[in-house]
């Protein structure tokens, strides 16, 4: 399977996805560990993908979101972020309105 279509599969599959660098129990990096916070924060089940595993992953989620950072935030397949951006809408509250208009907050 290649790198795009097992991407695809990851934010289709899961309602919540992050590429993040570690896994949400065991953040590699303080950005990634900053999102994953704000997701358990808010009570909301995501999928944690470590894309320290894969350097084919690591590059390719950058290429995919012609983002060029990590983490990367999708919400319903749609592209939300990276950890400002993530923060911001965090702290406005506009994140806790997206989950909840998604149905995604518990």
């Amino acid at each position: 399977m290649d790198v795009k279509t097992n991407i695809n599969k990851y934010i289709n599959e899961n309602e919540i996805c992050l590429f993040m660098k570690g896994t949400p129990d065991s953040p590699q990096c303080g950005f990634s560990m900053a999102v994953s916070n704000v997701l358990k924060h808010l009570n909301v089940e995501f999928k944690g993908v470590n894309v320290l595993e894969s350097e084919e992953l690591r590059q390719g989620i950058k290429d995919f979101s012609d983002w060029p950072t990590i983490p990367q935030l999708y919400i319903k397949g749609k592209f939300v972020g990276g950890c400002d951006i993530v923060k911001e809408m965090f702290e406005t509250g506009e994140l806790k309105k997206l989950l909840e208009s998604k149905n995604l907050i518990r």
